[in-house]
């Protein structure tokens, strides 16, 4: 990669802007997707109109509390909702979110092609 890091520096890295707006917006949803766990609660949810903890403990090999953990860390993303009924808490996919989440990754995707391409 002659010249890669060069071209970074130059190109791509503003120390003012770097870890502000869509650069973080765009790391929080990564956190969130960063675990099989999440990616399968997704999916799940992608089926229904809405969840129950006991559902996903059902068909997730885990304890009710590490699929709360999870639960938790993708509603924290912004990636799903929760909706109190007592006593329990269902759960759906955030569609306004998603489509953010899906712009983001795109755009962050195609803009490293668009690097690489000029790079070369």
């Amino acid at each position: 990669m002659p010249g890669g890091y060069k071209f970074y520096r130059k190109k791509c890295f503003n120390p003012k802007k770097e870890f502000q707006g869509t650069t973080k917006e765009l790391a929080r949803f990564a956190k969130a997707l960063a675990h099989p766990a999440r990616i399968k609660i997704l999916r799940f949810l992608s089926h229904s109109d809405f969840c129950y903890t006991g559902d996903f403990v059902e068909v997730l090999p885990m304890a009710q509390s590490t699929v709360s953990q999870h639960l938790k860390e993708l509603k924290d993303a912004g990636l799903i909702i929760a909706r109190e009924q007592p006593p329990r808490v269902s759960y759906c996919i955030n569609h306004e979110a998603w489509q953010r989440a899906k712009m983001l990754f795109k755009d962050f995707f195609d803009a490293l092609k668009t690097e690489e391409e000029q790079s070369q």
